[in-house]
């Protein structure tokens, strides 16, 4: 039994309205919606479709497209072959001793000779105790030849008058040829003597410049020796021996046989910098089977000396040139489906395919055979996003209205030089 007062007892619990009961279901409805709902705004956001802004420097507002644009010219354009080539000296002597001896002077490396100058010295000393040996036997000898000689003679009388044997005569007479034999034995062995002493003193057989040595004074030289001296080598004039593929050797032979003096441009490596000009001197009499190249040789005066052996050169030969021709840039040259074809700029700002039959061409400018006519523009630049009557517009030409356009690489130095 509860003795507690009854005051003091909890009421019993009741349920809770049923409004507050709705509500608290929304909330929980709500929250997770309004979360999906934020994250589609931002969504949509980030991957909507933005509007494409006309592209700068490409479209103008009327929809033309600016380019660059070249004038076709009337002139001469040099037709060339193209080879690759080396720089080989006319003459690369070895300097070698012809005599055995110690080495006693060699001229300092590097020095420009001309042919018969000093270039090494071997000791002269043994060869000339040997040139007076000869001369003393020479002497020695003449005087018996000359002794025989007199004897011959007063024999030769005797055996006349019958005083003597003509045996005795017989004999004296051979032993006169023999003291002459004897005596041209000196007489050679002289000379071998003077020989020897001229091979002491060591001279240039060409024009040319002295390289390293290859031994150095005091040493004891040989003829049975492979290495030599000094090496000379001639650098003024120089040739250059290059190669051209075998189908340019006929309008070449047709050029060589007609009397034509070929001239011959040497590039560096990169083909970028002229080294010298010279001329065809010599071609070979075969065609290498392994290549088909044949192989071609030009002379250059090298009075600068730019031309180094075993250089390695590019060549350009002048083979003939095509007068009054119609010359674009190479860079107006476009091909595809039409062929080989150019933009030609018109009178309305627009621009036609015209194809084209291509000359020849020294790497920046070419020559068209057909279809084109000077004084016809066509598009150096800007023609990679043209079709067949577009619309385009020209840059303003420095110097005025009528001032011919420039090239493309031009007007970007002018940009940044600006």
């Amino acid at each position: 039994m509860d003795d507690r007062p009854s005051e003091l007892k909890a009421p019993p619990s009741r349920p809770a309205p049923p409004a507050v009961t709705r509500r608290s279901r929304w909330g929980r409805l709500i929250w997770p919606l309004l979360g999906v709902l934020l994250l589609a705004a931002i969504a949509w956001i980030i991957f909507r479709p933005h509007p494409q802004a006309p592209r700068p420097g490409r479209y103008t507002l009327t929809g033309s497209m600016p380019v660059v644009a070249a004038t076709a010219v009337k002139g001469d354009m040099p037709v060339t072959l193209s080879g690759l080539g080396t720089v080989t000296p006319l003459a690369t002597v070895t300097v070698m001793t012809q005599i055995d001896g110690q080495l006693m002077e060699v001229v300092p490396e590097g020095t420009e000779v001309k042919k018969g100058d000093f270039l090494a010295q071997i000791d002269p000393r043994p060869y000339q105790a040997a040139l007076d040996q000869a001369q003393a036997e020479l002497a020695r000898d003449q005087a018996q030849l000359k002794g025989a000689q007199i004897d011959l003679a007063r024999y030769q009388k005797l055996a006349a008058q019958n005083s003597i044997a003509q045996q005795q005569a017989d004999d004296q007479l051979y032993l006169v040829g023999q003291y002459e034999g004897t005596v041209k034995l000196d007489e050679a062995q002289i000379e071998t003597a003077k020989l020897n002493l001229v091979y002491c003193h060591i001279v240039s057989p060409v024009d040319g410049r002295v390289g390293l040595r290859l031994i150095d004074p005091g040493n004891y030289v040989q003829t049975s020796s492979s290495s030599g001296i000094v090496v000379v080598t001639q650098l003024k004039p120089m040739s250059v021996i290059f190669t051209l593929p075998e189908d340019s050797l006929p309008p070449l032979q047709k050029r060589i046989a007609a009397g034509a003096s070929l001239e011959v441009t040497a590039f560096d490596r990169s083909g970028s910098t002229k080294i010298a000009t010279g001329k065809v001197v010599t071609l070979d009499n075969e065609i290498d089977p392994t290549t088909g190249m044949v192989k071609l040789r030009a002379l250059f005066d090298n009075n600068d000396e730019m031309l180094f052996p075993s250089q390695f050169v590019n060549v350009q030969l002048l083979l003939d040139t095509d007068k009054d021709a119609t010359i674009i840039p190479t860079a107006a040259i476009q091909r595809g489906a039409p062929g080989t074809y150019v933009y030609v700029v018109k009178q309305d700002d627009t621009v036609a395919v015209q194809t084209v039959a291509l000359g020849p061409t020294d790497g920046e400018r070419v020559a068209v055979k057909n279809g084109l006519q000077p004084g016809d523009k066509v598009v150096i630049d800007g023609a990679d996003k043209l079709r067949d009557g577009a619309k385009v517009t020209l840059p303003a030409a420095p110097g005025g209205e009528g001032a011919p356009a420039q090239p493309a690489r031009q007007q970007q130095h002018h940009r940044s030089a600006q």
